[in-house]
C-alpha cells in the first residue's frame, strides 16, 4: 500500500514538474519573435504606400506639371498679325472710300516682340528651380508618408502581440478557474476563491476586447495610407535597436532632412526669383514688317521697323521689383535657419528619448518579465498544489502589469525609432 502511495505521489509531482516547466518554457518570452506567419511586412506597408497614396501621385503631379513650365520657359512669345489701313479720308465727298486717294494705303504685317537674352536665360533659370522646389517637396511628402504608414504599422504590430500575450495570460488563468472549481467541489477550497479565479478570467477577456479594438484601429490607420482595411501585419518587425543612418550622423546631415528639403529648394527659387527681377532692367526689342497696297495704281510698299524698350522709370518699377524679390529671398533664408534650428533640436531629442526607451525595454525584456512569469508560474504551481489563491492573483495582477507597461514601451520605442529612420531620403543614406 505504501507502495502504491509512493508511486502515486511520484506520478503527480512528476507531473506538477512537467506543466511548471512547460508553464516557463511558453510564457517565458511573450514578446520575443513568434513562429512566422503571412501578414504584411513593413517594408511591404512602405512599397504599398508609395505606390497608392494619393498625395504622392499629387505631388508626381506637380513634378510634372512644373517640368513642362519649365519647357516653355524663355521661349519667345507668339507673333502678332496686324492688319490696318493708312490715310483714310473721314471728310469730304470721299470720306471712308479707300479708293478715292491714292495716299490710302491697306496693309498687312506681323510683328514680334524679343524679350532680352538675360531675362529669357532668367526666366529658364527660374523655372529650373521651380522644378527642384516641385521634387523637394516631393521627396518631403514621401518621407511623411512612410514615416507614417510605418507608425501606423507599429501600433497595429504592437496592439497584435498585446492580443496574444493577454491571451496567452488567459490560458494561465483559466488554469487557475479550472483548479479552483475542481477544489471547491471537494470542499478543500471556499467558493469566493473559485469567484476570483473567474473574475481573473473575465477581467483577461475584457482586456482582450479592448487590445482586438485598438488593433482594429490601427489596422484602418494603416488601410488610410495602402487603401485596404482589416490588414493582418507580419509578426516580423525590424530592429528598433539601430538606425539606418547613425544617430550621430543624421545632426551632420540636418541640411537633409525631409522638412528641409522645401526649405533649401525656396531659397533656391527665389535667389533665381532675385535674378529675374534684375534682368526686368534689360530692355526687351520688337521688330515688326508689313506690307503695304495703295490706291491710285501707285506702287506697293514694304516697311521694316525696329522697336526697344526705354525703362525710363526704373526706380519706381524695376527697381522695387528687385527690392520685393531680395526681401523675399530674406524671408527664406531666415525661414530656412529657424526650420533647421528646430530640426537639429528635434533630432536630437528624438535621439534621447530612443536612447531612453531602448533600455526601458531592455529592462522589462531582461528582468522585469522574466521576474513577473516566474512569480505568476511558481505561486500558480504552489495554489495547484494546495497553496492559498490570494499570492496568484497578486502574482498575475503585477505580470499582467508588466506586460502592458513592457507592450506600450515598445510600441513607443518603434514610433521613436520610425521618427529617425524616415529622416533621410533613401539615395542620401550610405
Amino acid at each position: 500500500m505504501n507502495s502504491l502511495l509512493a508511486c502515486s505521489w511520484s506520478r503527480n509531482a512528476r507531473r506538477r514538474a512537467l506543466i511548471r516547466i512547460l508553464s516557463v518554457a511558453f510564457l517565458a518570452a511573450p514578446f520575443a519573435a513568434l513562429a512566422a506567419s503571412p501578414g504584411l511586412t513593413l517594408p511591404e506597408a512602405l512599397r504599398l504606400a508609395n505606390e497608392r497614396a494619393p498625395m504622392l501621385d499629387a505631388r508626381r503631379a506637380g513634378i510634372t506639371a512644373a517640368q513642362e513650365e519649365a519647357a516653355r520657359a524663355g521661349a519667345w512669345p507668339d507673333p502678332m498679325l496686324t492688319v490696318g489701313i493708312d490715310n483714310l479720308p473721314v471728310t469730304g465727298r470721299d470720306a471712308f472710300d479707300s479708293r478715292a486717294d491714292d495716299m490710302t494705303m491697306k496693309k498687312i504685317g506681323l510683328r514680334q516682340e524679343i524679350p532680352s537674352h538675360a531675362k529669357r536665360t532668367a526666366r529658364r533659370s527660374f523655372a529650373a528651380r521651380q522644378v527642384d522646389e516641385a521634387q523637394a517637396q516631393s521627396q518631403a511628402e514621401g518621407l511623411a508618408v512612410r514615416r507614417a504608414t510605418a507608425e501606423a504599422w507599429i501600433a497595429a504590430w504592437t496592439a497584435q502581440r498585446q492580443v496574444a500575450a493577454l491571451q496567452r495570460l488567459r490560458e494561465q488563468a483559466a488554469l487557475a478557474a479550472k483548479v479552483s472549481k475542481a477544489r471547491v467541489a471537494s470542499g478543500s477550497e471556499p467558493a469566493s476563491d473559485a469567484l476570483a479565479t473567474e473574475a481573473a478570467v473575465l477581467e483577461l477577456d475584457n482586456r482582450i476586447e479592448a487590445a482586438r479594438a485598438e488593433k482594429a484601429a490601427a489596422q484602418a490607420a494603416l488601410g488610410r495610407w495602402l487603401g485596404d482595411v482589416a490588414l493582418e501585419v507580419s509578426d516580423t518587425a525590424p530592429n528598433f535597436d539601430a538606425l539606418p543612418v547613425p544617430e550621430a550622423q543624421l545632426l551632420t546631415a540636418v541640411d537633409h532632412v525631409g522638412p528641409l528639403l522645401p526649405a533649401t529648394a525656396q531659397v533656391e527659387t527665389a535667389a533665381a526669383a532675385v535674378d529675374l527681377a534684375r534682368a526686368d532692367r534689360r530692355p526687351d526689342w520688337s521688330v515688326a514688317a508689313s506690307y503695304g497696297q495703295r490706291a491710285g495704281g501707285r506702287d506697293d510698299m514694304i516697311m521694316l521697323e525696329v522697336g526697344v524698350g526705354l525703362p525710363l522709370f526704373a526706380r519706381n518699377r524695376q527697381d522695387r521689383g528687385i527690392a520685393a524679390r531680395e526681401a523675399d529671398y530674406q524671408v527664406a533664408l531666415a525661414t530656412r535657419e529657424d526650420l533647421r534650428r528646430q530640426e537639429a533640436a528635434r533630432i536630437r531629442a528624438d535621439v534621447a528619448r530612443w536612447e531612453g526607451l531602448k533600455r526601458q525595454v531592455a529592462l522589462h525584456e531582461k528582468s522585469l518579465l522574466p521576474l513577473a512569469q516566474d512569480r505568476s508560474t511558481i505561486t500558480l504551481a504552489a495554489y495547484r498544489a494546495g497553496g492559498e489563491l490570494q499570492p496568484w492573483l497578486n502574482a498575475r495582477r503585477d505580470e499582467l502589469d508588466v506586460h502592458l507597461a513592457h507592450a506600450e514601451h515598445l510600441g513607443e520605442l518603434g514610433r521613436a525609432w520610425a521618427a529617425l529612420a524616415f529622416l533621410l531620403p533613401m539615395e542620401t543614406q550610405p
